[in-house]
């Protein structure tokens, strides 16, 4: 945690019938400097209150006549059923602190409090929740590296590969069309050449947001390396519906940039493949918009051709 000043302002849930112990615990929390401490005396609310709140810290009596606590241990773990359930449990049975530790609470108070001993397994539990919280964020975050181009935050074959099956078993299932575009920038070396590589990069990101600023929100642009993309068009409603979005894409990629000063003008060469007329997996369909690709090249770039039947 590169903050422990964060500590502080972790969200605290008091669960307690006893107003008494619930003002003691807030007075004890508040006078340490935590500033999001909230409470219920019913016990019946604390599961909605961490489903609309998600606490860090839940403080959790285990005597309460109405619901006793393992009843909303049991209610939380439905909550996180693979997550960090942030329970601090209140009791003065010694009993009851091993059975709540089987139940998923991950540390207990004994009662009566004493000062020290609250505030030290407050603050450690945090300290463990807040870095739980972090390493989840971290994990998302190279779960999305993992699936997306670096330069351009555009999906990567991995990812496009996945979202193919996805369109190509959409249009098995309802008979339907669908297709995909290759697509490769007419003459981006000699960018790189005669501005420099980031200025190649700048013009790449740009190239990526005309791109997906031309589809639908539903299909996929895909950034395959080097100045390569594929479009994944989900759905087509006839044979000659790849025409329009080709078009519509190298329309908007052919309009000029200005990057570091400089009017750069650029085009781009694309080759189509339609399910199932051209193939009925993906590696099919993408080789068979490769070649048309490398036909729509031969013809003087700047243009697309559809694949051979």
């Amino acid at each position: 945690m590169k903050d422990p000043a964060n500590i502080l302002h972790g969200k605290i849930l008091i669960v307690d019938e006893l107003e008494a112990n619930v003002d003691l615990l807030d007075q004890i929390l508040r006078g340490a400097g935590y500033d999001a401490v909230s409470s219920t005396t019913n016990p019946a609310e604390a599961c909605e209150l961490h489903r609309t709140h998600r606490y860090d810290l839940i403080l959790l009596s285990l005597h309460m006549p109405d619901m006793d606590g393992f009843q909303v241990l049991e209610g939380l773990q439905k909550i996180e059923p693979h997550g960090y359930l942030p329970v601090l449990v209140i009791t003065a049975e010694q009993d009851y602190k091993l059975r709540a530790l089987k139940a998923g609470a991950k540390d207990f108070i004994s009662k009566p409090f004493e000062l020290a001993d609250v505030l030290a397994r407050v603050h450690n539990m945090l300290e463990v929740r807040l870095l739980y919280s972090e390493l989840v964020e971290a994990n998302k975050v190279l779960a999305s590296l993992a699936l997306h181009d670096a330069l351009t935050g555009l999906p990567n074959r991995r990812l496009l590969m996945d979202r193919f099956s996805s369109a190509i078993a959409h249009a098995h299932r309802s008979r339907g069309l669908m297709a995909v575009i290759y697509l490769d920038l007419d003459g981006f070396k000699q960018v790189n050449d005669t501005l420099g590589h980031d200025a190649g990069d700048a013009l790449l990101k740009m190239v990526a947001e005309r791109m997906s600023a031309s589809v639908r929100q539903e299909d996929t642009v895909a950034r395959m390396g080097g100045d390569e993309f594929v479009i994944l068009l989900w759905e087509l409603s006839h044979a000659e519906g790849a025409d329009k979005p080709a078009s519509k894409v190298m329309h908007a990629v052919s309009q000029p940039y200005d990057i570091q000063g400089h009017s750069v003008n650029i085009t781009i060469s694309a080759g189509i493949g339609i399910y199932p007329t051209h193939g009925k997996e993906a590696k099919s369909l993408l080789k068979c918009a490769d070649l048309a690709l490398h036909e729509a090249k031969r013809k003087g770039k700047n243009g697309y051709c559809i694949a051979d039947a």
